[in-house]
């Protein structure tokens, strides 16, 4: 296996990451809303992601700098087409996470329900356009022999595009639910395991219909055996939530993006980015990929650096590991 190879592979983890870790992370802002009844179940929602929010978006910049150092090219023609989305994805993170700091910061309902919103707002919008530029890096964009976009900014917009998008956003949605199950008590822990049940069937649907146009579209005996163990794991997950076994739904889901994700990378190999002008436009690994010497030094990091990471990453839900409730929530006071 070359070293391309290899570093693409290594992306297409990084993204994963970044899903199934976001995934549950957005899923919570978005459920605030639905699943508390006051502000003291709200501030339970908060603390079960508070530890481990911030380190879940290191993924994010992980993926997006490794693809700019090992494939500068795939980088610069997909990024540069969506600057619009991501500035809204930037400024909705940016906004989250103030709100989660500020929202504390003075005792009142006027004051935390604006920065509630604020949680609200910028946890849909990211894994929206997220999913937009997974979906878009999927099926392609309209590039010309040089690479670059032909057309507006919307041009590359599709109705797969858009599938692809609300795709991450319902996958979020039933992570969430299911980590809130798993990580709450008493009767947040039981609504939010209810709403997954009721959830999960309609909400990753949209995720089957994008894998079903990715494997009309260039897929092979593979992907449909991903397809397969994706939607096996999605039953599983139903079956155990539905029988209080949270953390088994949980792990379930995870194989569900992880099978997913892996799906669309090995459909989108060996391209990096396909031109919907011309087949002969598209950006393949081996044309887009860094000189041999800027990949190795790369592994070399990587081997260093990943490990710590994780193991970091690990220890942190191993200490913020047991369920939280109202009873574990001190009465607001003034700062």
């Amino acid at each position: 296996m070359t070293l391309e190879t290899i570093w693409f592979c290594v992306i297409a983890l990084f993204w994963l990451g970044y899903l199934f870790l976001e995934g549950f992370d957005f899923g919570v802002g978005m459920l605030m809303p639905v699943l508390a009844k006051d502000n003291t179940e709200r501030r339970v929602m908060v603390n079960t992601i508070g530890p481990v929010w911030d380190g879940n978006e290191v993924w994010l910049i992980v993926a997006g700098g490794a693809m700019f150092a090992a494939f500068p090219g795939w980088y610069a023609s997909l990024f540069s087409a969506a600057y619009l989305p991501l500035l809204v994805v930037l400024l909705a993170l940016i906004g989250r996470g103030v709100a989660f700091e500020y929202r504390g910061k003075v005792d009142s309902d006027r004051w935390r329900r604006n920065w509630d919103r604020v949680i609200g707002i910028g946890s849909w919008i990211p894994p929206f356009g997220v999913g937009l530029l997974l979906a878009t890096t999927t099926l392609g964009l309209p590039l010309d022999a040089d690479g670059n976009r032909v057309g507006g900014p919307f041009a590359a917009l599709s109705l797969e595009a858009l599938l692809g998008a609300i795709a991450v956003v319902g996958f979020s949605l039933v992570h969430g639910a299911a980590f809130l199950a798993l990580k709450t008590e008493g009767d947040l822990r039981h609504r939010a395991r209810n709403l997954a049940t009721r959830l999960l069937p309609v909400a990753l649907l949209p995720l089957l219909a994008f894998l079903i146009v990715v494997q009309l579209r260039s897929g092979d005996l593979w992907t449909l055996l991903l397809i397969g163990i994706a939607v096996v794991a999605a039953v599983l997950a139903w079956f155990r939530i539905r029988a209080g076994r949270e953390g088994q739904a949980f792990a379930a889901l995870g194989g569900v993006i992880g099978a997913a994700a892996v799906a669309i990378f090995v459909a989108l190999y060996p391209n990096v980015l396909p031109s919907t002008l011309d087949p002969a436009n598209t950006l393949t690994i081996a044309g887009e990929a860094s000189s041999p010497y800027t990949l190795t030094v790369m592994t070399w990091v990587a081997l260093f650096g990943a490990p710590a990471v994780l193991i970091y990453q690990g220890w942190t839900y191993w200490v913020f590991r047991k369920r939280i409730g109202t009873r574990h929530i001190p009465p607001v006071h003034a700062p």
